[in-house]
């Protein structure tokens, strides 16, 4: 899989670490179909490797994503080919089909946003379990100044993400903010110098491998599902998570670490 080659998509895998890079450079990384296909072949079958302990996404070129082609948009090709009926299915079977796969994951999801992220790519960001982003990077909801709605998703996870009130501020005034802004409302978690972007997210992803992958897959789940459920069913998985958790082998290695103060090898069982 890691070594065949994707429309649009560019994926190297390093030790438990799979770069996932949008690779439209010369049109700032815009989302296409083909790259929707090749993220539903590339997104469950990493999330099923077990070598695979994190999944890093991020932009060829200078833009991490500019959301969808607007060249693409005024010809009403591509994803925007076809009647109002034709766009709203489209929509489902397309562009949709990221969030879907990207909330389904159990493997920790990293946004390496170098570039700017803008329109769905900003959605994008949000969509990330966490993100480390360039203090050159901009990022903006931009749907209403083309006169579109967020049809990819980004309604769902962005008010999740940085709370509902500055979540309308950003689709409503299409506003432009920069790296410290997301920094502070909480879409990116941390903020550094280009030349250092790529070298701090290799360092944040290794932080989040090195821990035992089941375990880390369950909190993960139990977050999500935390924020989107009540106390009773919550505290039922995490009980359920806990007994599976318990009898793992990593489990054990693990404790013996922590008595022997050396660094545990984790095998994902």
């Amino acid at each position: 899989m890691y070594n065949q080659k994707f429309i649009d998509i560019k994926l190297q895998k390093q030790n438990n670490l799979l770069w996932l890079s949008l690779n439209r450079a010369q049109a700032r990384n815009a989302i296409t179909l083909d790259m929707v296909d090749s993220l539903e072949k590339i997104l469950p079958y990493a999330d099923n490797d077990p070598e695979v302990r994190v999944i890093i996404l991020t932009g060829e070129g200078e833009s991490f994503c500019a959301g969808g082609d607007i060249k693409n948009m005024l010809e009403e090709k591509e994803m925007f080919a076809g009647q109002s009926n034709e766009l709203r299915m489209r929509y489902r079977n397309g562009i949709q089909k990221i969030p879907e796969l990207i909330h389904r994951l159990n493997t920790p999801l990293v946004a390496m946003v170098n570039g700017h992220a803008i329109g769905a790519g900003c959605d994008l960001v949000a969509m990330a379990d966490i993100a480390i982003a360039s203090d050159k990077s901009k990022f903006g909801e931009t749907f209403n100044k083309l006169a579109l709605v967020p049809g990819d998703g980004g309604t769902y996870f962005l008010q999740r993400k940085i709370g509902f009130s500055k979540a309308m501020e950003m689709y409503l005034t299409c506003d432009i903010y920069n790296s410290q802004d997301a920094l502070n409302m909480g879409l990116v978690n941390f903020v550094c110098r280009p030349e250092e972007l790529k070298q701090k997210t290799i360092e944040l992803a290794e932080k989040i491998a090195s821990h035992a992958p089941i375990a880390t897959s369950m909190t993960k789940r139990a977050m999500i599902h935390g924020y989107e459920s009540n106390l009773t069913s919550q505290l039922d998985l995490l009980a359920a998570f806990q007994g599976i958790s318990q009898r793992t082998l990593d489990h054990k290695e693990a404790l013996r670490a922590t008595l022997e103060k050396k660094q545990p090898d984790f095998k994902n069982l």
